[in-house]
């Protein structure tokens, strides 16, 4: 039993010399592996909370250049949309350069607004952004430009399965219709209302420009229902829902009177007859 017993200390002995070998070998390699980790997460959460942080920023700058906007300060909102352009955070500065191109417009200043769009639609990576762009840019034009250029920036987005499909037709629509293009109007307002899953405000909205059509005799009132005629026949319920009730409702019983009335009219008469 004794030589058990030193042979199993020996054995043991023997494990723990090989243990710390492998330690001391390995040990910076661990050492190292975890610090690396620590490290990691740390600069981690510290890139999140500056990042926040930047944004919170960045959104408590865009919104006091809203409220200066509101308040009719237009100089100094611009002044501060510049400053978030240049120096804001995440995506607050494509905000802000959106919204300067609206500041533009809304001082009249045409030509940069559309000029800020074209430069936005040219360099956002994001398609959806590019497009919205060109719509606005679009919608200014209408008023502004000729029909070229609407379609220059528009046309291609006015086809099923754009998400600003029908957008861009009501804007092509308006364009054709003040160049005097009346029947590809039609077609390009038909086809919003043609499409299910056109919102109602914007349906409506169609409705009053084909029956402006049709009351100016530009389109021709086709002879079986179209989609014109039903939305000359939504303005005159859209008008009839907005208009008072009449204040002749008591007619129908005023007119059935004489009818009750006639049989006495006629009994003295009856004598006369005998």
């Amino acid at each position: 039993m004794s030589q058990d017993n030193i042979f199993r200390e020996v054995d043991e002995e023997l494990r723990s010399d090989r243990m710390r070998a492998l330690w001391r070998r390995f040990a910076p390699y661990v050492i190292g592996a975890a610090v690396g980790v620590v490290a990691i997460v740390a600069v981690n959460e510290g890139w999140s909370w500056y990042h926040s942080n930047n944004a919170a920023q960045s959104s408590d700058e865009l919104y006091a250049a809203f409220d200066l906007i509101e308040g009719g300060d237009l100089p100094a909102a611009q002044t501060q949309l510049d400053a978030l352009i240049a120096n804001g955070s995440g995506s607050y500065p494509v905000l802000a350069q959106f919204r300067k191109a609206g500041v533009l417009a809304k001082e009249g200043k045409t030509a940069d607004a559309v000029a800020a769009y074209d430069a936005l639609a040219n360099t956002q990576s994001n398609p959806r952004l590019r497009e919205l762009a060109l719509v606005l840019a679009g919608t200014l034009l209408v008023d502004n430009g000729t029909l070229a250029e609407v379609q220059a920036r528009v046309e291609t987005l006015a086809v099923d399965g754009n998400p600003l499909r029908n957008a861009a037709r009501e804007v092509l629509g308006l364009a054709q219709y003040k160049a005097g293009d009346f029947t590809a109007a039609q077609t390009s307002f038909e086809a919003v209302l043609n499409d299910p899953l056109t919102q109602n405000d914007t349906r409506n909205r169609m409705g009053y420009y084909l029956a402006q059509l049709l009351s100016e005799g530009a389109i021709a009132a086709p002879a079986e229902a179209s989609a014109a005629e039903g939305a000359a026949n939504a303005i005159d319920q859209i008008v009839g829902d907005e208009m008072p009730a009449p204040a002749t409702e008591p007619a129908p019983a005023a007119e059935a009177a004489p009818a009750t009335e006639t049989p006495a009219a006629t009994t003295p008469a009856e004598p006369a007859a005998q």
